[in-house]
């Protein structure tokens, strides 16, 4: 059938509203996602990921439910039954709807109801770990490119997506739910080319208000240094040679704000200076 946002193949129901609720500080919810919840009929949240804190905005009345020990159709009866009662229905999820979430799964039988379907984003925990850390996954002429990844579990990797291929671009890393597969991790990290000194950056339940924990290490002591943290859940792994720039004493700075570089917005205020070929 055709998707429901083709206004004609809808029946009689109200949106559902697939929200990011963010990494965990109820805060870093979006505003649309606020608003959302602050005139919705219904809430599902994921109680397992998900602060319950974050359903504070409900108004009185607002049916609220937990979907932590639902099935995946149970799930998607509740969102469709009251769809048939609300005109705005919310389903909160962790972090970014589209990164490792059920989201396709969850919209596939909402689409064959004809309930309409929309999705706000959400800070991702990879963005809410490097700023915990005040670090960041890009630097100039040192790595333009990032990976989000997880380890093999129940889920099992594509071809061509096992780590140790991945780690071998030398870039940042992501490494999503994989905190108690951290061994293995790192011996991938190992057989993709980096070295055992190359620092290692974990943080768990990232912005967390009371929660949050922030272990730095490297490929040689962060699983160590983690059991001594006691993580074992909810925890971000990143491995970047970006890690740690804060610290160092020279970098190569963006061109966007270089006096010597001309924009359509501001033009060099100073000669260019030579290039390596002409330097002696």
């Amino acid at each position: 059938m055709p998707h429901p946002d083709n206004l004609a193949a809808r029946c009689e129901a109200g949106t559902v509203w697939f929200v990011g609720a963010g990494p965990g500080d109820p805060d870093l919810i979006t505003v649309k996602g606020r608003d959302l919840i602050a005139r919705a009929g219904a809430v599902l949240f994921a109680g397992s990921l998900v602060n319950k804190a974050a359903t504070r905005w409900a108004p009185a009345g607002c049916t609220i439910a937990d979907s932590k020990d639902m099935t995946l159709e149970q799930i998607a009866g509740w969102l469709v039954e009251q769809a048939g009662q609300h005109e705005t229905v919310v389903r909160l999820q962790t972090g970014d709807p589209a990164l490792y979430g059920t989201l396709i799964e969850v919209v596939q039988p909402l689409d064959a109801a004809g309930v309409l379907v929309r999705v706000v984003p959400g800070v991702s925990s990879a963005m809410a770990s490097a700023a915990a850390a005040v670090e960041s996954f890009t630097l100039p002429e040192l790595t333009q490119t990032v990976i989000f990844t997880r380890m093999a579990g129940r889920t099992p990797m594509p071809a061509g997506e096992s780590l140790d291929a991945l780690a071998r671009h030398g870039c940042t890393i992501c490494i999503f739910l994989s905190i108690t597969l951290l061994g293995q991790v790192v011996r991938d990290l190992r057989a993709g080319g980096w070295a055992e000194d190359a620092p290692i950056l974990v943080v768990h339940k990232a912005s967390w208000p009371g929660e949050e924990k922030i272990v730095r290490g490297t490929l040689a002591d962060i699983a160590q240094r983690c059991r001594d943290e006691r993580i074992v859940s909810q925890a971000m792994i990143i491995a970047s040679p970006a890690l740690g720039a804060r610290d160092w004493p020279e970098l190569t700075k963006s061109k966007l704000y270089d006096a010597r570089f001309t924009h359509r917005f501001r033009r060099a205020s100073v000669p260019p200076g030579p290039t390596p070929e002409t330097t002696t």
